[in-house]
């Protein structure tokens, strides 16, 4: 508890010196501090928010900087939403500080994996799916545990809906964005109204779903894998502040039509499979099977056109190409559901 008192301390010193280039803030960390003996900037994602990796000289862990959240203090959406699943079981990386006048939260260090660079290595479609099946039990639990019950905090994410003007809205977004921003394109009116009145259908559908919690990103690239033994690994929920409740097929059609990584479509019939055995065991709720998969693939194609939408924004609003090229696989998997 001293020395993380004492590394604290040198963080909110450091902080102000966080954007002044690496040699030099390695040369300040070398002369200033105490605890840290060396920080590395971490490549960015699709947030505007830095991360770094700093060492002492008994372990390594991760900053986050955003801006600062002076008005929200322990309030923010993360550290809320980090508490509520953490308390419920659920794998979310540890909170070891966090100061809200200095944009800061110290968090442990997961390691570079994710399940993305797990999946791009696996060998077999037996070890690809015991990969999915790990983490399908981190979504059933997610949904089980961390949805509203009795005794449960006042969330304002169990506020949050994924109503049919919220869900409307994202499909609206990507027409903004994709078609009428990035490809400088206007849908004919005739058009229009049937790609409005087919997704209207969908989502008033998904709307009158029963809701579970949502982590609302769950994908491959949101999932660290962190060794915890010679043959296991942990499997942690990151990017979690913008949860809300929707339908169980949310995270699920999230997690298996993945914008990142393609799974055959016999993969994601066992592992839909899996989850309903899995979700039923737990729950003592039978599932309606016929009536899961519809929901599913109206699920997968609002989810998918959403998510062009937002690769799309990411070089409109910020300049950043790099989303761009997994815009073809997320077609696909939209192709491939609607020939159903």
């Amino acid at each position: 508890k001293e020395s993380l008192n004492q590394l604290s301390h040198d963080l909110r010193a450091m902080i102000d010196h966080l954007d002044h280039g690496e040699s030099i803030l390695e040369g300040w960390v070398k002369k200033n501090t105490r605890t840290i003996e060396k920080i590395v900037k971490l490549p960015g994602d699709a947030s505007t928010r830095g991360y770094y990796r700093l060492w002492t000289n008994e372990k390594s862990f991760v900053l986050m900087k955003m801006e600062t959240y002076s008005d929200l203090g322990a309030n923010l959406p993360f550290l809320v939403l980090q508490k509520h699943l953490s308390t419920n079981g659920i794998d979310v990386p540890t909170v070891l500080d966090f100061d809200p006048d200095r944009g800061m939260i110290l968090l442990e260090d997961l390691g570079d994996v994710t399940l993305l660079r797990c999946l791009q290595e696996v060998s077999t479609p037996e070890v690809e799916r015991d990969l999915y099946e790990q983490v399908i039990d981190s979504v059933v639990d997610l949904q089980l545990q961390a949805s509203p019950h009795e005794g449960s905090p006042k969330l304002e994410a169990f506020t949050l809906l994924f109503d049919h003007k919220k869900l409307m809205w994202e499909v609206n977004f990507t027409v903004e964005h994709f078609y009428k921003t990035y490809l400088s394109r206007d849908i004919r009116e005739k058009d229009r109204v049937i790609l409005m009145n087919r997704f209207s259908e969908f989502c008033q559908t998904l709307a009158d779903q029963p809701t579970v919690f949502t982590h609302r990103d769950f994908h491959s690239r949101n999932i660290m894998v962190t060794p915890i033994g010679a043959e296991e690994n942990r499997l942690v929920m990151i990017d979690f502040q913008d949860a809300r409740m929707g339908p169980a097929q949310y995270d699920l059609a999230s997690l298996l039509k993945d914008s990142y990584y393609q799974l055959e479509d016999s993969q994601v019939h066992k592992l839909v499979d899996y989850y309903i055995v899995r979700r039923e065991a737990l729950s003592g709720v039978r599932i309606d099977r016929e009536e899961f998969w519809r929901v599913f693939d109206m699920m997968s194609v609002q989810r998918n056109f959403k998510a062009i939408g937002s690769f799309a924004s990411f070089l409109n609003r910020r300049g950043n190409p790099g989303y761009l090229k997994y815009i073809g696989n997320t077609f696909e998997n939209i192709r491939r559901t609607l020939l159903k």
